[in-house]
């Protein structure tokens, strides 16, 4: 009399390659590989027309939505001083502001593609230099705070998981969710407040200060000083996030029967940890980390505002204040283009991590 077989789960969650199936014989197929009609090029057609779309989208109500703010750019510009109405019908017409909005809609498309996205009313240079110039400072403030919100959420996470309902596990869920719901700008003003006017230890605005090179060793330490507090107050709202998201995932692992095997074979709770279920649990965590790399570079609008820092976030700023529509349609295209792009990216590395999309 033989023993039946069954197909016993691998730490991953799938079958043994070497078991039987139902039928007594080797499975038909690897089912790691996606079934017939589920390609890796089918895949990323579609979610790149899903990109494509929302893009289309975003390109629509970046003309139309910031033609509803209130203010009139030319009278704004007329205040400041003094103009006749012959010379407020030519800055107009200089503007484009007097023709039929549908030809307004065309110049703005026809733009878009050719990279000319207008001449910002503020600063009279071409919008897409000034995007240019000031993409450097966000990238170097929302890189800094993303690898060490990142960092500081996904080590927390995964301690806050493993010792749960202990006292660290609290304080540090209780304190993560305190940040998380604290308005970004009112903590960035708190932090500039003690830290840069009551106690003076670090600048209170801008990149760096004037006069030094920034690629010389007191520019950089001086740009360091500069970063300190921004990048504090970003992380603080931010880590919160990925350290919910990694607690949940291990605490959803820390039951399954292959920590238990592990733990059979003499490995330590530090290697069953490290080894197992931290990577299976990191799987949930990385559309959440991608998603929020492009909401980094949007939330980084109030901190640079708040901080003077010289990055797309604080020319946006300027612009609502204007309305310098040019400038606010360049930034907000390209700041949904990155969250667009953040979104397609999470969702080609996650099936190629998870054997479960790729057979979806």
């Amino acid at each position: 009399m033989t023993t039946p077989t069954h197909d016993l789960p691998t730490p991953s969650g799938e079958p043994d390659p070497g078991s039987t199936g139902s039928s007594g014989g080797r499975a038909d197929h690897d089912m790691d590989e996606p079934p017939k009609g589920g390609s890796f090029l089918g895949y990323l057609l579609r979610k790149l027309g899903g990109a494509l779309t929302s893009m289309i989208l975003v390109v629509v109500l970046g003309f139309f939505a910031f033609r509803m703010l209130p203010g009139d750019p030319v009278l704004k510009i007329a205040k400041e001083r003094p103009m006749s109405p012959a010379q407020i019908a030519e800055l107009r017409s200089q503007y484009g502001l007097d023709k039929p909005v549908i030809v307004q809609f065309w110049d703005y498309l026809v733009g878009i593609f050719t990279g000319e996205l207008g001449e910002s009313y503020v600063y009279r240079k071409p919008v897409s230099e000034l995007i240019v110039d000031y993409l450097g400072p966000t990238l170097l403030l929302t890189a800094t705070a993303a690898v060490l919100a990142i960092g500081l959420g996904l080590w927390l996470g995964q301690l806050s998981a493993w010792r749960r309902n202990s006292l660290f596990d609290k304080v540090a869920s209780s304190t993560s969710l305190v940040f998380w719901s604290v308005p970004t700008f009112w903590l960035g003003l708190i932090l500039l407040m003690i830290f840069g006017g009551t106690l003076q230890w670090l600048p209170t605005g801008g990149m760096i200060t004037p006069g030094l090179d920034p690629w010389s060793p007191a520019g950089i330490i001086d740009v360091i000083k500069h970063l300190i507090l921004p990048v504090i107050t970003m992380v603080a709202v931010v880590y919160a996030q990925y350290l919910m998201v990694m607690r949940a995932s291990l605490i959803e692992e820390m039951s399954e029967d292959y920590l238990t095997t592990a733990r059979a074979k003499g490995l330590t709770e530090d290697e069953v940890r490290k080894k197992h279920a931290v990577p299976n649990a990191l799987l949930p965590t990385i559309t959440v980390v991608f998603m929020h790399i492009g909401g980094l570079i949007t939330g980084a609008v109030t901190v640079e505002a708040v901080f003077s820092w010289p990055g797309l976030g604080k020319l946006t700023f300027e612009a609502i204040s204007g309305p310098d529509l040019p400038l606010l349609q360049g930034t907000f295209v390209v700041f949904s283009a990155i969250i667009i792009v953040m979104n397609l990216a999470a969702d080609i590395v996650y099936r190629f991590l998870d054997p479960r999309v790729r057979r979806a």
